[in-house]
């Protein structure tokens, strides 16, 4: 039975998951040949490329080990090694290779040009013919080791019968030099070692740039990682302390945490009370008080009196690795844009190959002679390279993505950029949306000290979050809970029980009024107090509105709550709205907005949204939102404030116009320089020069888009530091106070 009759027949329903790195991949060419070229493989689920790591992540079935797929990767003529383990998975390898190449191409370049002047002013036969032979002395080896990145690439490509964008830049090369050192032997007037040379130094240039613009890109997330403390102090069964590596660490340890100290892992506080910096995480620079029962991140700062954490997470499971590997996987794309590119890099190789050719021949049939026409030719294969464009997409999206990670806003995947771009209608949810989701009692000052401590022991046995709101009120205020017996809780009506021979209940009040859309009631035997509660509007909702209005985007509510509450929050706002929407309502809002021809925004947070998210044009939800609707969403925001919302609709119009600019640049250098190549105009020199060029200005444009964002005026605000991130869960725990399940909003 043939391999892929055998994988045909395997009944197993998992797949396994393995990432590999591809330094060789250059362009939208190289991307799209190996996600098709793997995903025909049989026994491969799907291969997903990112650009910006230089990375392959395969979906396969688990009898196909990595060696068997590394061969896959080299049949279609690309070098792979296994990715190490690695959050971020950066490897500085290729980039350290690319600036030692760098570094001998640019000093042989200057030696080669010093020993050339000579000859360009005129020096005797014997003097040129020393200086000819000085600069193959230098040339040669600087080549040999200048040129490996793109000769490697080649030889492996044409190994397997392909070919990519290096074959024609090292048949450039080695025509170039090979045309040189036969002048050189037979004593002629024309050398282009400098050339040759030159070259090179331009292509590592622009690759190695490359390179510095995907780790600078990415290096707010390299520096969130270093920020993790290398390992932690472990209280063992017996009390005694043990030095703990990071990575050794497991859910359940003890850590001691001085003063002073970074965090570890993440983890809950079960003994001691300080202030912790969360900065790193959140973006908020205040220190933000943390005692018994708080949950804490990994790269903390535990700033004031030792704590013992429970760890919860540790290593690749911490916040940290977590929103590492969402920012990695924001890398490439597969938007319109991409595709463009794809198919004109597909078109690269056998289009350069025949112009080449063409030119050869046509010089040659001019009467040009064959040194002419093939350095004509040589020029041709040079100056044709389509690094611009292949650049033109991933540069822009990935610099844009790392901008906006600083903002604390995580884009999911880079082609959500085009599709936030194209937004002219937004729906928003209501609770935990355009509000914070916390509940704060708004009349407690009215309690006796005997009726608080009452409250506060009904309210701390429920986890509905009019309770928990209540609760963490009275703690705050010092208050000690009372002590009642025969506790009971009726779900979604209160909770009752008898204190001192007394009932007593923390219930919905019996007429069901509700005002400012919550009400509580405390009842004591005959007595009633009435408790109003109010939810609270994200930081800057009104004026990220109103920004978006000016952007030509309209916005309304649309919510499972209750009308009055929600007309509460759309009269604050001056938005219409629909209320007690089920699921079904939101997905028909956006697909009849849609049928009209609006791109449609939608920003939720519950599991009633999660349909709508990803049936949205784009989607957006809060860090505190359910499992499924961070799942959904395009892209989720870290901090409490609404401003999230116009900054990433900004940046990513900012995004396609310079991605259109960048297309503009990398099709514009072609028509003009293809025909003065043709045309006999350019040496091989300046086609190396010219190629490069553009593709460094294709970066250089795309960096324009470090500083997105960053001049709103509104920072980030805290994570919520009872809540644990993770990719494949979302936030865990609840808060005091959060509304989680969400009352009234049909979030369960």
């Amino acid at each position: 039975m043939n391999t892929q009759a055998r994988l045909a027949a395997h009944a197993a329903d998992t797949l396994e998951d393995s990432r590999f790195a591809v330094p060789g991949m250059r362009c939208a060419g190289c991307i799209s040949k190996i996600e098709n070229g793997m995903s025909a493989i049989p026994g491969i689920a799907a291969a997903r490329v990112n650009f910006s790591a230089k990375q392959v992540a395969i979906s396969h079935d688990p009898r196909l080990d990595d060696r068997a797929l590394i061969t896959e990767i080299a049949k279609l003529g690309f070098e792979a090694q296994p990715l190490a383990v690695n959050p971020l998975g950066q490897d500085t390898a290729e980039r350290k290779k690319l600036t030692r190449a760098l570094g001998v191409a640019a000093f042989g370049m200057m030696n080669i040009m010093l020993l050339s002047v000579s000859v360009w002013a005129g020096a005797g036969d014997i003097t040129r013919d020393l200086f000819h032979w000085l600069s193959a002395a230098i040339a040669l080896p600087v080549i040999a080791y200048a040129g490996r990145p793109f000769f490697a690439s080649a030889a492996m490509a044409l190994r397997y019968r392909r070919t990519n964008m290096d074959v024609p830049i090292s048949i450039g090369v080695l025509l170039a030099t090979g045309m040189s050192l036969y002048e050189t032997i037979i004593g002629g007037a024309h050398a282009y070692f400098e050339g040759a040379v030159m070259l090179l130094f331009f292509l590592l240039v622009g690759r190695v740039l490359d390179a510095m613009m995907r780790d600078r890109a990415r290096s707010g997330i390299e520096a969130l990682l270093r920020q993790q403390a290398p390992g932690a102090m472990v209280i063992g069964a017996d009390g005694a302390t043990a030095w703990v590596k990071a990575t050794d660490l497991k859910p359940d340890d003890r850590m001691l945490v001085a003063a002073g100290e970074n965090l570890a892992a993440d983890g809950i506080i079960e003994q001691g009370a300080s202030q912790c910096d969360l900065s790193l995480i959140s973006g908020e620079s205040a220190p933000q008080k943390c005692s018994v029962g708080a949950a804490v991140l990994a790269g903390a700062v535990n700033l004031s009196a030792p704590l013992t954490v429970r760890v919860t997470a540790a290593g690749p499971d911490t916040i940290i690795a977590d929103i590492a590997r969402l920012m990695d996987e924001a890398g490439q794309s597969r938007s319109r844009y991409v595709r463009i590119a794809d198919r004109a890099a597909r078109l690269y190789a056998p289009a350069v190959h025949s112009l080449a050719a063409l030119a050869f021949i046509g010089w040659m049939i001019a009467g040009a002679g064959w040194h002419q026409s093939l350095t004509i030719a040589v020029a041709v294969l040079i100056i044709t390279c389509p690094c611009a464009l292949g650049l033109a997409v991933p540069v822009s999206q990935v610099v844009a993505s790392g901008a906006l990670m600083k903002r604390g806003i995580l884009v999911k995947d880079g082609s959500a950029l085009e599709r936030f771009a194209q937004i002219d209608r937004a729906l928003f949810d209501k609770t935990g949306t355009l509000t914070l989701g916390h509940m704060v009692p708004l009349n407690l000052d009215g309690l006796t000290g005997e009726q608080a401590s009452i409250a506060l022991a009904l309210a701390q046995t429920s986890r509905h979050p009019v309770s928990q709101a209540v609760q963490k009120a009275l703690t705050a205020r010092g208050v000690k809970p009372a002590t009642v017996e025969t506790i009971t809780e009726e779900q979604g009506v209160g909770v009752r029980a008898i204190y001192q021979g007394v009932p007593v209940a923390l219930a919905r009040p019996a007429d069901g009024s509700q005002i400012n859309g919550a009400m509580t009631q405390l009842s004591i035997g005959d007595t009633r107090i009435d408790i109003e509660l109010s939810d609270t509007l994200r930081p800057d909702t009104a004026e990220a509105i109103a920004r978006m209005q000016s952007m030509g985007i309209s916005a309304s509510i649309i919510s499972g709550d209750r009308q009055e509450a929600v007309s509460i929050i759309a009269n604050q706002l001056g938005l219409s709205a629909q209320a007690q929407a089920l699921p079904q309502d939101k997905i028909a809002a956006i697909e009849a907005l849609q049928a009209e021809g609006h791109k449609v925004l939608m920003v939720g947070d519950g599991l009633n949204d999660g349909p709508a998210l990803a049936a949205a044009t784009a989607s957006m939800a809060p860090s505190s939102a359910s499992d499924m609707g961070q799942q959904a969403a395009d892209a989720i925001f870290t901090g409490d404030s609404f401003a999230a919302i116009p900054i990433t609709l900004s940046a990513s119009r900012k995004t396609m116009t310079i991605v259109r600019q960048n297309f503009a640049l990398a099709i514009g250098y072609n028509i003009l320089a293809v025909p003065l190549a043709l045309a006999g105009m350019v040496t091989p020199l300046i086609a190396a020069i010219a190629m490069s060029m553009s593709s460094l200005i294709v970066v250089a444009n795309s960096l324009r888009l470090s500083k997105i964002g960053l001049n709103s005026g509104t920072s980030p605000l805290p994570l919520p530091t009872s809540h644990k991130y993770t990719l494949s869960g979302g936030w865990e725990g609840e808060r005091a106070g959060a509304v989680s399940p969400r009352s009234g909003d049909n979030k369960q």
